[in-house]
């Protein structure tokens, strides 16, 4: 976690050794009154029947698995992978390699796939397919919608030269190494049309002293830099920042250790200023750690391991989740890292959490929100692995903040209550105030409140302002309050107001997007698209959870308002993605409205989300139900773009509103394919 993402947190009380630890609570949200629009039904997998206005439907809640179960579930998956290729479509040299696999209480199975092809791994060509209980595939949402094949896997580019660019490149941004930790031939697919590359990364260290895992991709055939991020994510006894609280340590003899038993095995170790290596286990003859100050190393000790039991307890109550990578194995935890350093970070080549001793060593960045950001990092590695460049990175940035906020509230601790201040104890800023803040994201100078088309290029802390605040409106709704002392006034792009769900729900919902929707290369129109299909499988499409959804984003900008963009009329959506073949027969998503009266009006807004690596090649048309079509997009050979998300006006007097609507697309050119992601039909 870069410093200015990080959270610290605090030193450790004295404590008795006790086996297990209490379970915290969670003081929930009132659930949002209903917003008046109906909304037609359309989540990416139907639910058998509409859950109960309020509560999560049962059958499409994950199961917690255990460890075990998990693991016979993926060998299960891993037996059955050449069978899943064929059925999905996937070319002769095409092989899938399985990830991960989620199953809901009705049986239904989410399997997380990453992709090789000619036997080399493909960046941005993992997948996530849907069956139902029957084995029928019901779903399959990809990083990418390129068709996936290469002139050649002979580079034209040496390996030399690649490793020197990002060697170059790593220097230019403060690294210090001379060579390259590993370079290797693979698929680039997370952008534009796939091609043979090397990815390079180079270790060493940063300029502030963070260790330094600078991926490169550079295209094998012309030498050219297609994409970079970095690797490492910035992100009791008696604490510093949570007073005097429970530890679970493992006694030895006559000595007690900073491993928790209960919670996979995680350690706690002292790096004494070091920066590599484990350090040392902390240990002693006394299950009291810490004395509240930095004056004892134990302090920061003990924070490090409270946070990462409340992490850890977080996710086993609120998601079922055991352990970081779900198979119940724990993660460990570094403090004293480097000297005065102003940073703690996750790193997944060690699965571990480090933290520095802050500014003048006087505040350890072991604060509970930092520790469940930081730790929250592996859980996106292991689950959407959303890329750390782009809009992608700030949603990877921001699922951070979402759940290292949910896990400072699920802590429920008195000297540190629940908020949506990013970082306030830590005080990196050196005046007392926050790193971020969620209500109203641009309050820290640089993050922004809403979505626009350039936020991609934006700083990955600072462009995920947008979803940060999607989740306070979601959660709190919009206006001025105040929530366990703290007074937030958070405002809407539109203007209009926002009326929360409650955190837990808003929880549930980016959580199932998150394992389930979401792949490598997810956008904002995507993460919307994503959390609509959550939201309509846990609470129903015509729900007021449903219908905050999409008003809380459009209120960051991203798609438009449950009644339509203007605040009033009904919508219609469909959010069952529907895959677009190249250069094939033209497909088609239907959306069934009845109840009106008359005749469709002579503005009928059609919104359309789709994802494509060249938006040229499509045409769009609206199928009114008397089987008229109307042309809302043309064939152009020149718009080299990725992506349709527009929103088109149409003129459909002439055609009864009840009925079923169909939006049709055809791609019209080989090597580029896509998704339609949803479309929605709006009655002003």
């Amino acid at each position: 976690m870069r410093s200015n993402s990080s959270r610290g947190r605090t030193s450790h009380t004295p404590h008795r050794h006790i086996p297990h630890r209490r379970t915290a609570t969670v003081a929930l949200a009132g659930v949002a009154a209903l917003i008046a629009a109906a909304v037609q039904s359309g989540a990416a997998t139907a639910a058998p029947a509409t859950p109960r206005a309020g509560q999560a439907g049962p059958a499409h809640a994950a199961v917690g698995l255990t460890p075990a179960q998990r693991a016979e579930l993926i060998r299960h998956a891993d037996a059955g992978t050449a069978a899943a290729a064929r059925q999905i479509g996937l070319g002769a040299r095409e092989k899938l390699v399985v990830k991960d696999v989620v199953k809901d209480a009705d049986g239904t199975l989410h399997t997380r796939y990453e992709r090789t092809y000619g036997g080399l791994p493909v960046l941005g060509g993992d997948l996530v397919v849907t069956t139902a209980r029957s084995g029928k595939t019901m779903d399959v949402i990809r990083a990418t919608g390129a068709t996936l094949k290469v002139a050649g896997l002979t580079p034209a580019v040496s390996k030399a030269a690649a490793e020197k660019q990002a060697v170059q490149r790593a220097k230019a941004l403060g690294g210090t190494d001379s060579a390259a930790d590993s370079v290797r031939k693979v698929i680039w697919a997370a952008s534009g049309k796939p091609v043979l590359a090397y990815e390079t990364v180079v270790g060493g260290l940063q300029d502030d002293g963070t260790p330094n895992q600078l991926h490169v991709v550079t295209d094998a055939a012309t030498g050219k830099k297609l994409f970079e991020y970095q690797g490492v994510r910035n992100g009791i006894g008696n604490t510093q920042y949570s007073g005097q609280v429970t530890l679970t340590t493992t006694q030895s003899g006559s000595a007690y250790t900073l491993t928790d038993g209960a919670r996979g095995g995680h350690k706690t170790y002292n790096l004494n200023r070091g920066t590599s290596g484990t350090g040392t286990l902390f240990s002693q003859t006394s299950d009291t750690w810490g004395n509240g100050t930095t004056s004892n190393a134990a302090t920061a000790g003990a924070d490090a391991h409270y946070g990462a039991a409340e992490t850890w307890d977080f996710y086993k109550s609120t998601f079922g989740r055991n352990g970081i990578k779900n198979n119940g194995v724990g993660a460990y935890s570094r403090v004293h890292y480097g000297n005065a350093y102003v940073n703690a970070f996750w790193d997944d080549s060690c699965f571990c959490m480090t933290y520095g001793d802050g500014s003048g060593n006087a505040k350890p960045l072991t604060a509970i929100d930092v520790a469940g950001h930081e730790m929250s990092h592996g859980v996106t590695s292991n689950t959407a692995n959303l890329n750390y460049s782009g809009e992608s990175g700030g949603l990877n940035e921001a699922t951070s903040d979402i759940f290292g906020t949910g896990v400072e509230f699920f802590a429920n601790n008195a000297s540190d209550p629940g908020d949506y201040l990013i970082g306030e104890k830590i005080d990196i800023n050196g005046d007392g105030t926050p790193l971020r803040y969620m209500d109203k994201p641009s309050k820290d100078g640089a993050s922004k409140d809403s979505w626009y088309s350039g936020i991609g290029g934006v700083d990955v802390h600072y462009s995920s302002g947008p979803a940060n605040h999607f989740f306070y409106l979601l959660s709190e709704g919009s206006g001025a309050k105040v929530i366990n002392g703290v007074s937030y006034n958070s405002p809407t792009s539109d203007g209009l107001p926002v009326t929360g769900i409650g955190r837990d729900k808003a929880l549930q919902i980016w959580y199932r997007a998150l394992t389930t929707k979401w792949t490598s290369t997810t956008n904002y129109a995507g993460a919307r698209t994503g959390t609509l299909a959550a939201a309509g499988e846990l609470y129903g499409t015509t729900s007021a959870e449903y219908k905050a959804v999409q008003d809380a984003w459009a209120g960051v900008g991203v798609g438009s308002r449950s009644g339509g963009g203007g605040g009033g009329g009904t919508s219609y959506e469909s959010t069952t993605p529907v895959p677009v073949p190249d250069n094939g027969a033209a497909v088609t998503s239907d959306i069934t409205v009845s109840g009106r009266s008359g005749n469709a009006p002579a503005n009928l807004q059609v919104s359309v989300d789709i994802t494509h690596t060249w938006r040229g090649d499509l045409v769009i048309d609206l199928v009114g139900p008397s089987g008229t079509a109307y042309r809302l997009k043309n064939f152009s050979s020149s718009d080299s773009a990725d992506d349709v998300n527009e929103t088109y006006t149409v003129n459909a007097s002439a055609e009864s509103a009840n009925g079923t609507w169909k939006l049709r697309v055809q791609d019209q050119a080989t090597y580029d394919t896509g998704t339609l992601n949803g479309w929605k039909l709006t009655f002003p």
